[in-house]
């Protein structure tokens, strides 16, 4: 994959602006993720919640044979502006514990509620897996 970052844009903190890729290779799409964990319980913080989120995105990758290193597009729902921004050093510490240095594309939105009451954080993941 190669990284888009125009020479006279600034370099975006936490995101790529775009990447591009040639060859033969399989697509591995994820459904929203979020922080519920194995039982369905959520933590009540945001960080805690993107975490299991995070290690959610990893473990069903993994199902697929690939890796943080082959998502291409995040797409993040987020219930709280406000909290998210309170969270910054916790969600950033969740993603170098899952994600490391990978930063794909990334669109965050802010929403009134997902499906469950009690999730703060949904979080969709496209994956481009090359060939060999």
């Amino acid at each position: 994959m190669r990284i888009l970052q125009p020479a006279q844009w600034s370099k975006p903190r936490g995101f790529s602006h775009g990447v591009a890729f040639e060859g033969p290779g399989r697509w591995v799409m994820l459904a929203g993720q979020t922080g519920a964990d194995e039982k369905g319980d959520y933590a009540p913080e945001l960080a805690a919640q993107v975490a299991t989120a995070l290690r959610r995105i990893v473990k069903l990758l993994s199902e697929a044979a690939a890796g943080p290193e082959h998502i291409v597009r995040l797409t993040w729902y987020l219930t709280s502006r406000s909290e998210y921004e309170a969270t910054g050093a916790g969600i950033g510490a969740a993603w170098k514990e899952t994600l490391g240095r990978n930063f794909p594309p990334s669109t965050l939105l802010y929403i009134d509620g997902l499906v469950d009451a009690r999730a703060k954080v949904e979080i969709e993941v496209t994956a481009f897996v090359p060939a060999g």
